[in-house]
């Protein structure tokens, strides 16, 4: 198992080009938000109890149907060749053996048919998830959602916080723009529109609303996640429209500045929720004590991204494997110094602001 997180992406940096390195750690403008979500989980203490039997437990849970080892996901994150030859296929075959699901992007270095095998070759019940960004051209993301359903995919992530791309100094700094020549997102190769087998932009639109997501309800029977919630009427809407879950998520940090803190928005969206569908985290998760403290404010799991990548640059999928195994020791230990062994037991009576009195 990898002994620290921190020391994980110290190694990642030395063997990565320093431009690829920066893509995958840098956030939006100043990258205020960047910071913030893991300074929340800081800011923040767990209250134990004591003197309870915690000899008897299990952590694994079930996420839209799909079985998983405990309440942990790999959220989407892009281009994962930047980081490993095998790129995707990799990082799908580290999830599998560690009992998660992988929400796989759209922007990956591999196609999804191809990512969804390679998970499934290390454990046939692998689950994986797909990201989508809703097209401008319908037919374009009909294509996408049927490729995901043929690939057998069993949700459908779509994230609804980019009506464009974020502003990213380090990218800009670098003029990191374009992948290099010998890779592409092989998922936008071949759609509607396109010339024989040529990869088309993923595209972002500022003239999406929720009329546009009740038509991707209308194109499949796969469970829908919104991604990318931070106000609570916004997941109140997302109730209402049907979702089947929610992801309270800034986008690692990587779209609007000076938004909160994942973790900080949460309460206030579990509230508003109130237990109609699930309410996923992702953003700034880096060790048990995070999981911990995310669930008792009421997310039901929650996601990890750049670790899995600094993981995957490190050691391939056996890196991968490696960062979701410690995260899983860590949180079982958490637990048992909580004196918590249901997860239904973790709630807000656990969790109180560093420094304040009880």
């Amino acid at each position: 198992m990898t002994s620290s997180l921190a020391a994980l992406e110290q190694r990642a940096r030395e063997l990565l080009d320093l431009v690829h390195y920066d893509y995958f750690a840098g956030g939006a403008g100043d990258e205020i938000t960047l910071a913030d979500n893991e300074q929340a989980f800081r800011r923040l203490a767990l209250l134990p109890r004591v003197l309870r039997d915690t000899s008897s437990r299990s952590i694994a849970t079930n996420l839209l149907g799909d079985p998983s080892s405990m309440p942990v996901f790999v959220s989407p994150t892009a281009f994962h060749k930047l980081a490993h030859p095998d790129g995707e296929r990799a990082t799908a075959r580290g999830v599998a053996a560690a009992g998660l699901i992988l929400i796989a992007s759209m922007a990956g270095t591999v196609a999804i048919g191809e990512v969804t095998a390679a998970a499934q070759d290390v454990d046939r019940e692998a689950r994986v998830w797909f990201q989508l960004y809703l097209q401008p051209d319908p037919e374009v993301t009909a294509e996408l959602v049927r490729r995901a359903k043929r690939a057998g995919c069993t949700a459908l992530v779509v994230t609804v916080d980019s009506p464009v791309h974020g502003r990213r100094a380090r990218e800009d700094r670098h003029g990191f723009h374009d992948l290099p020549a010998n890779m592409r997102a092989e998922n936008m190769r071949g759609l509607p529109g396109s010339t024989g087998d040529a990869v088309r932009s993923i595209a972002m639109s500022s003239d999406f609303t929720w009329d546009h997501l009740r038509r991707l309800r209308e194109m499949t029977d796969l469970p829908l996640v919104l991604k990318g919630i931070l106000h609570p009427e916004d997941a109140r809407l997302a109730v209402e429209f049907g979702a089947d879950a929610i992801v309270v998520s800034n986008h690692g940090g990587r779209q609007l500045d000076r938004t909160p803190a994942s973790l900080d928005a949460l309460p206030a969206i579990a509230a508003a929720v109130a237990d109609r569908i699930p309410v996923f985290l992702d953003g700034g998760v880096r060790c048990g004590s995070d999981v911990a403290l995310a669930l008792a404010l009421g997310a039901t799991a929650v996601g990890v991204g750049r670790p899995v990548l600094w993981g995957l640059a490190v050691g391939g999928d056996k890196g991968v494997t490696d960062v979701l195994d410690t995260l899983r020791s860590e949180f079982e230990h958490t637990l048992t110094l909580c004196g918590i062994a249901e997860l239904s037991e973790l709630n807000t009576s656990l969790v109180i602001t560093r420094g304040a009195s009880q």
